[in-house]
């Protein structure tokens, strides 16, 4: 079982590393009292298994100071648990901005005087974790993209920081369009096997009716230029920090064409190393 310990001044960006940790599978707790955490820990490990990766976020908010969290963290070592410490700070400047934007008091405000004092108070009670730490972040001139990037390199890895999850949609018009669609194309431009027969009781699954749809000179060109934009796109989606993007294709009744270009679309982004899902929403309505 491995737990991360996030720790840092108040204001340094705890709470949005925890959201990012979240995202990777790590169970969050907020504000855990040090005093509680190998109770915690025995508690995770009863789960068999449940809780693998746990994130713990602790700040000034526990009275009971460091020497109490070391104590506590000897403890998980003694019940077989390994831990890791993520300091994440930020400058004055930029905590002091923003308690201003929140409009929240400062927790040692009021033994301070001045928000100034309270984050030079908790900066030097906090010295001695922010050396036994681990890791250290500066959050001062992160974007919360910069910060996702930060957190899966350090404990996922370079190369899954350049993923992104993308599931691929196929909808009818006539039911109207999906509302989760970060990107919507419409196909309905295209050669309609709706029109012949033999093909109408199938779907763009079926081979002939996927044939159909890709043997034309204009599918073939949508797709090489579809290809092209969603290749491009792909990356800075990942740069600016998304993991999940939702493609929607729709044709008139999302049987034929939408389906077709939908599966084509997902296949190809597998082969440049995305992960894709494809979903038919209105295939057998």
């Amino acid at each position: 079982m491995e737990f991360l310990i996030i720790t840092g001044p108040s204001g340094g960006g705890k709470s949005r590393t925890a959201d990012v940790l979240e995202d990777l599978d790590y169970y969050c707790v907020d504000n855990m009292p040090t005093a509680l955490l190998p109770r915690f820990a025995e508690f995770c490990m009863a789960t068999g298994g449940r809780y693998e990766r746990v994130s713990l976020v602790i700040d000034i908010r526990d009275r009971g100071g460091a020497d109490e969290m070391f104590d506590s963290l000897n403890k998980l070592w003694e019940l077989g648990c390994d831990y890791r410490i993520l300091y994440v700070e930020a400058d004055k400047e930029t905590i002091i901005k923003r308690y201003k934007e929140s409009r929240r008091p400062h927790p040692l405000l009021s033994e301070a005087g001045s928000i100034s004092g309270a984050i030079d108070t908790e900066r030097e009670r906090l010295s001695i974790l922010r050396e036994s730490a681990d890791f250290v972040i500066n959050t001062s001139s992160f974007t919360i993209a910069m910060l996702q990037s930060e957190i899966y390199r350090l404990f996922v890895g370079e190369a899954s920081s350049r993923l992104i999850s993308v599931n691929v949609i196929s909808f009818g018009f006539k039911y109207g369009v999906p509302i989760e669609a970060d990107m919507m194309f419409d196909v309905r431009f295209l050669p309609n096997p709706y029109y012949i027969s033999a093909l109408r009781p199938q779907t763009g699954t079926d081979k002939e009716v996927y044939d159909f749809v890709h043997s034309h000179e204009t599918t073939k060109e949508f797709m090489r230029r579809l290809q092209e934009l969603v290749s491009f796109l792909i990356p800075q989606y990942i740069e600016e920090g998304k993991r999940n993007l939702t493609i929607a294709v729709g044709c008139t009744g999302g049987h034929h064409r939408s389906v077709a270009v939908a599966e084509a679309l997902s296949g190809y982004i597998k082969t440049i190393g995305q992960a894709s899902e494809c979903l038919h929403r209105d295939k057998n309505k």
